[in-house]
């Protein structure tokens, strides 16, 4: 028996950083964001020589323990160790023997979501195999328990959402810690003109996320007014970008993520660089209207709207940074698990 399942990465365009504790606890947050075909893929295979296998294919890391019911947690594939251990904890009276293989289409640090899309993953593996009944707002609670409580790294809710939802999506973070997943359904022609304009563009370096984002929870901890305030222009970015999509209003969506853009920068240091500022300014020279860093900062991808023509000329201009311009489709779906 072969238990797989996938679940896609994630491009935010508005109100990034205002899921992210205390903010989003103080004051609630907004987030429009959306799946891409790039995805974090797991699969497992039960066992009867009673040993734990744990294969990561793009980190080239394997790690073999005996069946137990606590695997320790020490810098090495921590993740999938930790979902492990909160499922043998919550589900299981016993331990179980298998290997796990898991693949991200992504490196960490790209800015899409890929840690958390991998915790999903892992998780939604785990539910097909050992029949789990948790629905998605189940699922995506507790991919973010296992990743921000059990293991304490820094980040915010939204990608356990998007990875276990799926499609376009307005979400919303309430003082309550409660979170409501708004799908909205927005027409096709704008979504396959959104995708011909909207550039996908691979720095190809990564960084540090945790860094940005505990700068940016304690800005709002020591109550920095310009930090605190450029959180609320961003919730109020996610509200613009979401009436734009749903009325066909595109021309407006490169206006609308320059705004986010100068408004995301104030929110914490490292966020941007010159050497980013210089990419940016470079696709708006050449025809693109606006657009950000994607995830914390610092580093990974960027995305540029550039309407009508000017997509190509601005994919040859950036040329020169060593990055690439990178293809893809936006989905639909969200997790999907499956038994072979």
């Amino acid at each position: 028996m072969i238990i797989r399942s996938k679940a896609p990465l994630r491009l935010g365009l508005a109100g990034g950083g205002t899921d992210v504790a205390p903010y989003s606890d103080i004051y609630g947050g907004a987030i429009l964001n959306l799946t891409i075909s790039m995805y974090a893929y797991a699969t497992i295979e039960p066992r009867t020589d009673n040993k734990i296998i744990i294969n990561s294919l793009d980190k080239n890391q394997r790690l073999v323990f005996d069946k137990t019911d606590y695997l320790e947690i020490n810098g090495k594939l921590d993740l999938h160790k930790g979902i492990y251990n909160r499922i043998m904890q919550q589900y299981l009276e016993e331990p179980v023997a298998f290997e796990l293989t898991t693949f991200v289409d992504a490196p960490p640090g790209s800015g899409l979501g890929t840690s958390s899309t991998l915790v999903v993953t892992i998780l939604g593996a785990f539910m097909e195999w050992l029949k789990l009944p948790l629905g998605e707002y189940d699922m995506a609670r507790l991919a973010y328990e296992i990743e921000r409580i059990d293991l304490e790294m820094a980040g915010g809710k939204q990608d356990q959402y998007a990875a276990t939802f799926g499609g376009v999506n307005f979400m919303e973070f309430f003082q309550d810690d409660k979170v409501i997943v708004n799908p909205l359904r927005v027409k096709d022609t704008y979504l396959n003109e959104l995708s011909h304009n909207l550039i996908l563009y691979n720095t190809e370096t990564s960084r540090l996320s945790s860094r940005i984002i505990e700068a940016q929870s304690n800005n709002v901890k020591n109550k920095n007014v310009k930090s605190i305030d450029a959180m609320h222009q961003l919730k109020r970015q996610a509200v613009m970008m979401k009436e734009a999509i749903l009325k066909g209003e595109l021309d407006n969506i490169g206006d609308i993520l320059d705004f986010g853009w100068k408004y995301k920068k104030q929110m914490a240091r490292d966020i941007s660089n010159p050497v980013i500022d210089e990419i940016y300014q470079t696709a708006k020279q050449q025809g693109a209207k606006g657009g950000k860093i994607s995830g914390a900062g610092g580093g990974g991808f960027m995305i540029f709207y550039c309407p009508r023509n000017t997509r190509m000329q601005v994919v040859k201009a950036l040329e020169k940074f060593g990055g690439k311009n990178t293809r893809y489709d936006f989905t639909n779906t969200g997790l999907t698990t499956w038994t072979i």
